[in-house]
């Protein structure tokens, strides 16, 4: 905490994420053509949209651009390499200690009761943030009917993954989630007429091919009970999870626009009103199990997650103010590649079954648009 103490009184830079929260989506906004202005929320709650995160704040960047630039120095990079291990060691943490808890019969159908928990640990690390000791935002109030949806969106795109990696395989988890790059364009263009470079849709192409191949072969049943699949539950889930992740990450840009705030004070705001949603259908939904006979090590592993949404909260907001998009889309692509490699060692495959084709397909795809996409910027002119 010292060090966030020092540095109270500088300007916020960047956003908290989605949580892990939030996300998946915010590598690619510093130059996904949709609008260039890096101002996605990183919501890592619960699962941490685990590619998810690596976005600045166009209302802070406004605020940040008046100043004159300043040459980065050893002890910036330093910090910055900190922050950047941090969040990559907590998102991957996130994965396989939610995954460690959904794997117990007994939590697996209580995920409305762990969104919610991971809402409320999003909001303290935020109030925390926003006290005058740190002063790293100033908190702003918005009304219940504005961001009611916003927060319904907020829930599902928590909900809906956890269940995909509730009923499927780490590895099949992760590279779905790369359709929401391509979810993500399309939403655009429907919605707002934002078109991408043609080589960026070309790129794409694979990335959807490899996906489709990973949930293919990953779903089929096998014999050797030693290894992992994915069932028809986690598919769907995952899809469902997609194109809510992707939807809440259009909102969110469009409802900062509207409301004038940046992500962290919609966050602030958008958690607790999850939360006391979530309540209601708690009891209706959930399966709880017989709290007393959960064993220990289930309640730390759920202790754990919570401190690592809230790691990759606080070190993405580092992350944000000192890296740029080059940085942040290496560090997430890192992250993919780890969890899907960690994930294969883990599900019991043979490096010569065929799903691992479609897992080198996909990740080489999004890695060829993001390239394409950062070269696209790259151009454009100031």
């Amino acid at each position: 905490m010292a060090l966030l103490s020092s540095r109270s009184r500088r300007p916020s830079s960047g956003a908290s994420s989605s949580t892990e929260i939030q996300m998946e989506k915010d590598r690619f906004s510093g130059f996904d053509g949709l609008e260039n202005d890096r101002n996605s929320q990183h919501t890592v709650v619960g699962e941490g949209n685990v590619r998810d995160i690596e976005e600045g704040d166009e209302l802070l960047g406004k605020m940040t651009n008046s100043q004159a630039p300043r040459s980065p120095s050893k002890s910036n990079f330093g910090w910055a390499a900190f922050w950047i291990a941090v969040n990559t060691l907590a998102t991957i943490g996130i994965v396989f200690t939610n995954k460690a808890i959904f794997s117990d019969p007994s939590l697996k159908l209580a995920q409305l009761t762990f969104a919610a928990f991971h809402f409320f640990m999003t909001w303290l690390l935020l109030f925390t943030l926003s006290r005058p000791r740190f002063a790293y935002f100033t908190p702003r109030r918005i009304s219940l009917r504005d961001i009611i949806p916003l927060s319904v969106a907020m829930s599902l795109n928590v909900i809906l993954p956890n269940l995909s990696l509730a009923f499927s395989t780490v590895t099949f988890y992760q590279v779905a989630r790369i359709l929401l790059t391509p979810t993500v364009a399309t939403m655009d263009l429907v919605l707002y007429k934002s078109k991408l470079p043609r080589n960026a849709i070309l790129a794409l192409v694979p990335a959807c091919i490899g996906v489709g191949m990973v949930s293919y072969y990953d779903s089929l049943p096998t014999q050797d009970a030693s290894v992992k699949t994915t069932s028809s539950l986690g598919v769907i889930f995952a899809f469902c999870g997609i194109f809510a992740s992707s939807l809440y990450t259009v909102w969110i840009k469009s409802f900062q626009r509207k409301l004038q705030v940046s992500s962290m004070q919609l966050l602030f705001n958008q958690a607790p009103v999850s939360a006391f949603l979530l309540l209601y259908a708690i009891p209706f939904i959930d399966t709880f199990p017989t709290w007393i006979e959960v064993p220990l090590h289930r309640w730390l592993m759920i202790l754990m997650s919570g401190v690592f949404a809230s790691l990759i909260n606080l070190s993405q907001f580092f992350i944000v103010g000192q890296t740029g998009p080059v940085s942040s889309t290496v560090v997430g692509h890192l992250k993919t590649c780890l969890i899907v490699a960690l994930g294969w060692a883990t599900s019991g495959r043979s490096v010569g079954d065929k799903s691992v084709i479609g897992v080198f397909i996909a990740i080489g795809g999004i890695i060829m648009y993001s390239m394409v996409m950062l070269r696209h910027a790259t151009r454009r002119p100031a």
